[in-house]
């Protein structure tokens, strides 16, 4: 007979939830990467499908109690976010301890305020069919607006992928780096990591007649004989991104690369980017590449959405996981202290 001691009913009480991580069908060539990086295979799940298209999650083993971590991003087509919607309202009906939605491309994001009569703001739609359909919180990254975290009442972790793209850049040992802004909407970012480097910065304006299609662009700074960076959220069609690298070698600059955080790649951007003046296009695995390209690399996220994952689970921070922080350490470094 098993003699149970105060002290084992204690550490029973004291043990932190299992984490479990599961994926949608839309980002299984990310989460499995993060669910290896975190130590631990994929949850068992499974998306049952009718014939006529409807689908049902389903989880394959028990999740009661457990911190649970749904992968999903929800580009197009809309199947996804609805897959995720399901999964979180499964997770919960199931007991779930704690839901967190990962979502490393959040969908909608440029849909965030009212430009023009009568349309929608499906960012915050979105936000809040996350909220109702039971997620605790949200995990995501390079938000294409900031102020999208205010519209949910959950927490929401937003990673930054400039902690995968300076290291990158250090590795370059670019001598006359010069950061550029593809337009005045993603200056706040820009401006981030040219101070971390200590570098110049220039911005392209533009302006637009529809959507996905520029009418014209300027040029704001000196961009002569420099090495250019260019970095920005998403590549949709990669319009603005090639006609901002042309524009900047019109204007003197030595050599043009782009750092783009979400791959959307849709139209003609493949062919844009090949028949382009960028030296080459970094990426990030939030969306999977619909086709290879000799001028596209692809950097992981899955480090650190684990160690994310780690940090949540552990009531721990993950501020160390963002630029003003690495900033810090590196002018700490620098001053010998």
């Amino acid at each position: 007979m098993r003699l149970i001691t105060f002290a084992t009913v204690t550490k029973s009480f004291c043990m932190l939830p299992q984490v479990k991580i599961f994926s949608g069908n839309s980002t299984l060539h990310l989460a499995d990467k993060i669910a290896q990086s975190y130590g631990q295979a994929l949850g068992k799940a499974t998306i049952q499908k009718f014939s006529d298209g409807e689908f049902q999650p389903v989880f394959n083993e028990s999740i009661r109690g457990d911190f649970v971590f749904l992968i999903q991003s929800t580009y197009a087509p809309s199947d996804n976010i609805m897959e995720l919607l399901m999964m979180i309202d499964a997770a919960r009906r199931a007991s779930a301890g704690y839901i967190t939605a990962v979502i490393p491309y959040f969908g909608y994001a440029r849909q965030d305020r009212k430009d023009k009569p009568r349309v929608s703001i499906a960012s915050k739609l979105v936000a809040n069919l996350l909220t109702t359909a039971g997620a605790n919180r949200i995990m995501t990254m390079d938000l294409h607006a900031p102020q999208i975290q205010g519209f949910f009442d959950i927490p929401v972790d937003h990673l930054d992928s400039s902690a995968i793209f300076i290291p990158y850049i250090e590795n370059l040992k670019i001598s006359n780096l010069t950061f550029a802004s593809p337009d005045v909407g993603s200056t706040n970012r820009v401006r981030e990591v040219a101070s971390y480097f200590g570098a110049d910065m220039v911005i392209c304006d533009k302006q637009r007649k529809r959507a996905n299609e520029v009418a014209s662009m300027t040029v704001i700074g000196d961009v002569r004989d420099k090495d250019l960076v260019l970095i920005d959220d998403i590549c949709d069609t990669a319009g603005t991104l090639t006609k901002s690298a042309a524009m900047l070698m019109d204007k003197g600059a030595k050599s043009v690369r782009a750092f783009c955080t979400h791959p959307v790649l849709s139209g003609k951007a493949y062919e844009n980017i090949e028949n382009s003046v960028l030296s080459e296009l970094v990426v990030c695995d939030t969306i999977p590449l619909k086709q290879n390209s000799p001028k596209i690399k692809v950097l992981s996220t899955a480090d650190l959405f684990s160690i994310a994952i780690r940090n949540v689970h552990e009531s721990k921070s993950i501020s160390s996981l963002f630029i003003h922080s690495q900033l810090k350490e590196k002018l700490k470094a620098e001053a010998g202290m």
